[in-house]
């Protein structure tokens, strides 16, 4: 199988960063979705993408320009009725 082009495979992480998405979620054009979950693993261990992150932040002309959000989290559907249920842990 052909390696899939590296412009294609950082749209498709920018892509499923930017939505929230699975890696299974990226569109088909980008690449397979394991390849751009490698190769997301292997920059990110490498320090790749936090060196765009801090030269895209060291290009802002003021610090309120810039705001970068990793914020992401999930829920099992049962989760609403933990604490109403016996020995259920409210924090």
């Amino acid at each position: 199988m052909p390696r899939v082009d590296d412009r294609r495979v950082l749209s498709g992480i920018i892509f499923i960063n930017r939505n929230g998405l699975r890696w299974r979620g990226a569109p088909r054009e980008d690449g397979p979705h394991k390849t751009l979950h490698n190769r997301w693993k292997r920059r990110s261990d490498m320090g790749v993408f936090a060196r765009i992150m801090t030269g895209l932040a060291a290009e802002a002309p003021d610090n309120k320009t810039i705001s970068i959000d990793a914020t992401y989290l999930k829920a099992h559907r049962t989760a609403s009725s933990l604490g109403s249920k016996k020995g259920g842990v409210v924090v």
